[in-house]
């Protein structure tokens, strides 16, 4: 069970932490040292997709995970599993929308963030399989 706590941690980590860090470190920053706006949205435009099915991906392991450490039979059922059904959603509809409607970066957006607002509820969720010390 230590594994499977571990490898949540670090999916979690690594999808809620890139998600968080593109949007509200490294492109501020970019736009702080004075890089052309267009180049900076050229970034962003590379870097979001890869993010979001980054997310989606390790929200499919997170999902694996939950199902074998607690054994439920409805991942629905549970918080933790309603916010990683959210973000398979919103991944699977920005990478739709992104494919077939590239101009519409306010649906994006939002939908980025969505994305990144169920990964921050996730992460104050615990770690399946592991109990909390009261």
């Amino acid at each position: 069970m230590r594994a499977a706590a571990y490898s949540w941690q670090l999916a979690q980590t690594f999808w809620v932490g890139g998600l968080w860090l593109v949007q509200f470190v490294v492109l501020p920053a970019l736009t702080k040292i004075g890089l052309a706006p267009l180049l900076i949205e050229e970034i962003a435009s590379l870097l979001r997709p890869l993010l979001v099915g980054f997310a989606a991906f390790c929200a499919v392991l997170q999902l694996l995970v939950l199902g074998q450490a607690e054994r439920l039979p409805a991942l629905w059922r549970d918080s933790r599993g309603q916010l990683l059904l959210a973000v398979l959603v919103m991944a699977s509809v920005y990478l739709a929308v992104n494919a077939l409607a590239p101009g519409a970066e306010r649906w994006l957006l939002f939908n980025y963030l969505v994305v990144a607002l169920c990964g921050i509820l996730l992460v104050l969720q615990p770690v399946p399989g592991v109990q909390r010390r009261s």
